[in-house]
């Protein structure tokens, strides 16, 4: 194996939000964010953004590029991430809170006009303090009168109105970017439904940026009637063959190094389109290849070094969080066509009741594994994953079969 091709020189990343060599096949929703950046400069409004899709498409990746392109326009940024932890509402409250804390600190070093600054970072110390108790040195005495109720939905609307001007004097805005946004908890996702509709009204520089399962729009409807109105929901899907073909092919070609048309093809196809999958078996297909062409040979190499390794890992981190029960329930959906099926066939299927199985599929939902897509439908949350189940041989000799 020639120095061009040692390991360490492999461009690809296969990994949660990892950024991957090739952005490829998502143009259209950076321009729209971009868009969004020049209105606010512009002291134009626009809508928040939400990221749709399966897990190991890119949302992850996309909402770190927007953060990042956001932070080149000089926003404040917050950052927070959804969970279905025991402790996850307060522990993401910290984080909002520190958050918003370091963003106001830097907003008041680089801020050149003043206006209603020190009203805004007063509100942010009030803030902290009632929301996680957070006691914070921004050189202001916190607001005894604003943002400091108790209430997430009151004191986030009174900061965001506080801060406002500071930031509409200084063309910028305030993103808060939040992964995972469908495991929020119900109160604090529901704060920041009503402060984004309460920025639409009154023409604030505030943006939730949010990424999520299919299944949020809903979530988000059923907190808030009005919540398909307040955002550009952008669904993320497979790649089409020549943008799938782009992420394989080009991070090579920047190093001199080539992929065989039937190489690319034979990964493209296997992967289905899908970047995590494209990354998993373009990496492992220019660890098997020497020289400085990537053959056919390499590529099925790869696309079978790459599926152990997701047999290994990214399914099994989902698989064993399930219960016996719970697998049960999954084993019984990989038998319908792409994992999907009604509650209703489930039932049937597995002996039972809806009602009796609502507690288990909620616990799958809560771990991640599936979704509803709509009502009394569900789905598993991963590309792939229905083949991995019926793999699992050992709960499936007592099932009953298709």
């Amino acid at each position: 194996m020639t120095d061009t091709m040692h390991s360490d020189l492999n461009p690809y990343a296969p990994g949660s939000g990892r950024k991957p060599p090739e952005l490829s096949g998502r143009d259209a929703e950076i321009n729209a964010f971009d868009l969004t950046i020049a209105r606010t400069r512009k002291r134009n409004s626009s809508r928040g953004m939400v990221l749709l899709g399966l897990r190991g498409v890119g949302k992850t990746v996309l909402l770190k590029r927007f953060q990042q392109m956001a932070e080149r326009a000089e926003w404040l940024i917050v950052e927070i991430e959804g969970t279905t932890a025991d402790d996850g509402a307060l522990a993401v409250r910290h984080r909002l809170a520190r958050a918003l804390t370091s963003a106001g600190a830097k907003f008041n070093r680089v801020a050149s006009a003043k206006a209603s600054l020190t009203d805004a970072l007063s509100s942010i110390s009030s803030f902290s303090l009632s929301v996680a108790g957070v006691s914070v040195g921004l050189g202001v005495e916190p607001n005894p009168t604003r943002a400091n109720s108790g209430r997430i939905e009151v004191d986030l609307e009174e900061l965001i109105a506080d801060l406002a001007p500071a930031l509409r004097a200084n063309s910028t805005a305030l993103g808060i970017f939040v992964d995972e946004m469908q495991d929020l908890d119900s109160e604090l996702l529901s704060a920041l439904l009503t402060v984004q509709h309460k920025a639409g009204q009154n023409d604030w520089p505030f943006f939730v940026v949010g990424a999520g399962l299919p299944s949020l729009p809903a979530i988000l409807s059923s907190s808030k009637s009005y919540a398909e109105r307040l955002f550009d929901y952008r669904t993320l899907g497979a790649l089409d063959a020549d943008r799938a073909r782009d992420a394989v092919t080009l991070p090579a070609e920047r190093l001199s190094v080539r992929f065989s048309s039937a190489a690319a093809d034979e990964i493209v196809e296997a992967a289905e389109g899908y970047p995590y999958f494209l990354q998993t078996f373009a990496m492992k297909a220019w660890d098997s290849a020497i020289g400085k062409t990537i053959e056919l040979t390499d590529a099925v190499s790869g696309i079978a070094d790459g599926r152990l390794d997701l047999d290994m890992g990214f399914y099994p981190a989902r698989w064993d969080r399930a219960t016996p029960a719970e697998r049960r329930y999954l084993v019984v959906m990989a038998q319908h066509p792409g994992g999907e099926c009604t509650t209703s066939e489930l039932a049937l299927a597995l002996d039972s009741t809806q009602q009796r199985l609502s507690t288990i599929r909620q616990g799958l939902i809560r771990k991640g594994l599936i979704y509803a897509r709509e009502r009394g439908t569900v789905a598993f949350t991963v590309p792939g994953m229905s083949s991995f189940v019926e793999r699992q041989r050992e709960v499936l000799d007592d099932l009953p079969k298709k």
